[in-house]
């Protein structure tokens, strides 16, 4: 049985009230129906690219919900009863992602039992075939065994997708658009989930809940775009709304609670019965209105799917009538929620920091914000100040973007504050007065010192105890001037490179912890930046650390004013180029002011983490290719994903540098901003682009086995050069190998062999590596000085 599920299902409502709380009401008291439970044998159940074979058993549906039957349960407790799932995916990451899961590349597993829930024609496809089958018949004294015993586990998994639910069946979609959910109770791989969403940008995903030190996570076995998809036969639906422009009222409360009143312009793309938005969990939707209307609002969490949505929750505004396409409306929603958290000494962390107010999907908008709070508190944020005036113990401050942004955020707190112009830009960097309870320093222990004795020598010495010396103050706005001048010069080294940013003030502001955030117009920046080298109160940072916080942090979330704010990614899959980018123009900038040197020490401290070996031996690289985006985040590598996407994203661009050189490296970022700008680019895009910049007669002109090694591919390899030199000039001949391992065997790529002379320029010969040592010959008019492998540390390889 799948009984444990319930422990994780337990939801929270927050709003019912009107069709939508009528609706989910039935779905929470949802129960199956004796009357339609079959005992069935070969009923078979295809979504796309997952094939469900209910081989013996037996099948009940539920009671209809909404005028639909959307759920059912299938038990195989029947002599020789069985039940099985086939998926085979199509890409070779994906495969290897399923294998580091269940141990083989396709999932072929046999089942006990399984859940359904869908708003699809599952139901219909199901009947039809029970309907035709000579075997198939009617059991109700069995459907009343079921429903005692399974009623309560469907009604539990039911709620983790009510609000899913729900928005398709009051929404009137076509059965086509539904969505299925399959909870099954694998034989060998124990509660696992299968979800095919044709709205989702991947329409199959397969995983399931798992816990490491008590963090719950949900692991993506698998998840990919299904056939018909792929081939073009059929087009994922348009977002349901387009955003033109916010207009919030914003009053943060003396205890910190944030309350909104957020009015915004949307445009349906088709007639819609109910409008879908994203929130932070954090946040709760009290109320809402169309065109000065009243709307139902309704919103419903869960453990399981919170887990699979992230750090957002859906909500739904239900309109009194349905919104025709193409028409604006004006939609007003109140929401408040406790997304502001002291740390203590007056210093403050937002928690939702882009997601605290309505969304749908990543969009460019104009802000129209008004903020009010106590005026004992500084507050920043994105935009252009248009009005600032004291209310009482109020402060009222309203900002206006000049141009489109995809994200507001804000932070405040008790700052002092310095400004500096740079690239035509205002700078302004704020600081807190003081240190949060996490970096207060602590308490010394009193001194014991030894009272110097010379008469009688046999006597024990007098120990004297001394006051404890005072701890030391640290006071994160001394180096305001200093750290001003450090962004500036971060941004004009960029706005060099990329074109002047897009807003014409950047906001610095801290936040406790030790790590940073860059918000169009508003940087996140580590109290620890803000404090001296000597002054920084975490012992034994390493070198790559101290740079870290000295160089990497600031310019890295200075660089996301061009990458992943003006030029942004479509996906999970294409995140990485956004935080390579940033990553890599913060190394550029580190490049300049120490050297290079200062950049290879880092990229090496990025391969070193890269190589990093668990318990059983697997490289941290290994735990799957970049593109796999937030989901090498899981229970089996919780640290996966910041490695490879900031450090492997690196290494990545700095290889790609190394094959355009350094003008045409600069050239192809200066193109992906003019070209992309207010636009997504993706991981093939990225690809296309890279490969103009090129230089002429190319190996691997198009990129293709670049990308399919790094990008697609994991392996970081050992490459090993041989060779020897015969005959005499002008007719020497160089015979050499390079040998790669530490890889698999069908891992390829191509490796700059050097040839060095006393005179004349130097010569490259490109190997291609394979399973056996690859071989080259190169005939030379004069002998070389030196025979280098990969002499500019042009590849991420460990080079003996």
């Amino acid at each position: 049985m799948l009984v444990p599920l319930a422990l994780l299902l337990a939801g929270a409502l927050q709003g019912a009230s009107g069709p939508g709380g009528s609706l989910a009401r039935d779905i929470r008291a949802m129960q199956l129906d004796p009357e339609q439970c079959y005992r069935v044998r070969e009923v078979t159940l295809v979504r796309e690219d997952a094939r469900i074979y209910f081989t013996d058993g037996y099948l009940a549906f539920a009671r209809p919900v909404g005028g639909a039957v959307a759920a059912a349960v299938f038990t195989a407790e029947v002599e020789g009863g069985d039940a099985e799932i086939l998926v085979m995916p199509p890409l070779r990451s994906e495969r290897q992602s399923l294998a580091s899961y269940t141990h083989s590349p396709n999932l072929n597993e046999h089942f006990a039992a399984a859940i359904l829930l869908f708003s699809d024609d599952t139901h219909k496809q199901l009947m039809e075939q029970i309907r035709s089958g000579p075997f198939n018949k009617k059991s109700p004294e069995m459907g009343v065994l079921l429903d005692q015993r399974w009623s309560s586990v469907v009604r539990n998994l039911a709620s983790s997708f009510e609000t899913r639910l729900v928005l398709d069946l009051l929404s009137g979609r076509p059965p086509s658009e539904g969505v299925f959910v399959a909870s099954l109770q694998g034989r060998k791989l124990g509660n696992f989930d299968v979800f095919y969403d044709p709205r989702s940008q991947e329409q199959l995903t397969i995983g399931q809940v798992a816990f490491r030190e008590n963090r719950p996570y949900f692991d993506v076995w698998t998840s990919y775009e299904t056939r018909s998809f792929r081939a073009g036969r059929r087009k994922i639906p348009p977002p349901e709304i387009s955003i033109g422009n916010y207009r919030m009222e914003v009053t943060l409360e003396p205890d910190l609670q944030l309350k909104a009143v957020t009015r915004i312009t949307v445009v349906p793309a088709q007639t819609l019965r109910v409008v879908p938005f994203d929130i932070a969990q954090r946040m709760k939707v009290t109320g809402a209105a169309i065109n000065g209307q009243p709307a139902e609002v309704f919103e419903w969490e869960s453990m399981r799917s919170n887990l699979i949505q992230g750090s957002n929750q859906l909500v739904l505004v239900i309109p009194p009538a349905p919104l025709e396409a193409g028409q604006p409306v004006e939609m007003e929603l109140r929401h408040e929620g406790a997304v502001v958290l002291e740390a203590g000494q007056k210093v403050y962390s937002v928690i939702s920091r882009g997601n605290w107010y309505p969304t749908r999907g990543p969009q460019y908008a104009d802000f129209d914000i008004t903020f009010r709070h106590s005026r004992e508190l500084d507050l920043v944020s994105v935009g252009d100040v248009v009005e600032d005036r004291t209310e009482g113990e109020w402060r009222v401050t309203r900002r206006r973007t000049s141009v489109p942004v995809r994200l507001a955020g804000f932070n405040l707190g008790v700052y002092e504050r310095t400004r500096i112009k740079s690239a035509g830009t205002t700078v302004e960097v704020c600081a807190n007065r003081s240190l949060e309870n996490a970096l207060q320093p602590k308490p010394q222990p009193p001194v014991i010192m030894t009272q110097p004795q010379t008469w009688p020598r046999n006597r024990r010495p007098d120990l004297i105890t001394a006051p404890a010396p005072p701890p030391p103050t640290y006071k994160p706005a001394a180096r305001l001037p200093q750290l001003a001048e450090e962004v500036a010069a971060a941004l004009e080294f960029m706005a060099a490179r990329f074109g002047p940013p897009p807003l014409r003030t950047l906001t610095v502001s801290p936040v406790p912890g030790a790590w940073g955030q860059g918000f169009p117009g508003l940087i996140y920046l580590s109290t620890i930046s803000y404090l001296a080298p000597g002054d920084r109160p975490i012992q034994h940072l390493n070198e790559l650390q101290r740079l870290f916080f000295a160089d990497i942090l600031l310019a890295h979330e200075t660089a996301h004013q061009w990458w992943g704010n003006l030029v942004s990614s479509p996906g999970y899959h294409d995140d990485w180029i956004m935080e390579g980018l940033a990553n890599y123009s913060a190394l550029l900038y580190l490049e300049q002011r120490r050297g290079p040197k200062a950049l290879e020490s880092v990229l090496n401290e990025y391969r070193f983490n890269l190589l990093k070996r668990d318990a059983g031996g697997k490289t941290l690289d290994s735990a799957g290719p970049i593109v796999m985006g937030s989901r090498l985040e899981s229970s089996q590598t919780p640290g996966a994903w910041r490695i490879i996407t900031y450090e492997k994203g690196s290494w990545i661009l700095h290889m790609l540098r190394r094959k355009m050189g350094d003008r045409q490296f600069d050239a192809m970022l200066g193109e992906l901003r003019r070209r992309f700008e207010f636009k997504t680019i993706s991981t093939e895009q990225l690809r296309l682009l890279a490969a103009e910049f090129l230089p002429p007669r190319s190996p691997d002109p198009k990129l293709e086995l670049f990308f399919e090694q790094w990008v697609y591919g994991t392996g970081i390899p050992t490459l090993e050069l041989k060779y020897s030199l015969r005959g005499r000039a002008p007719a020497l001949k160089l015979t050499g190998s390079v040998k790669q391992s530490d890889v698999e065997e069908d891992f390829s790529l191509l490796v700059p062999v050097e040839i060095q002379f006393a005179r004349g320029k130097s010569l490259v010969q490109w190997v291609r590596t394979g399973s056996a040592a690859a071989p080259f010959t190169v005939g030379l008019k004069q002998a070389p000085s030196r025979v280098v492998l990969d002499p500019q540390t042009s590849l991420l390889a460990v080079i003996r």
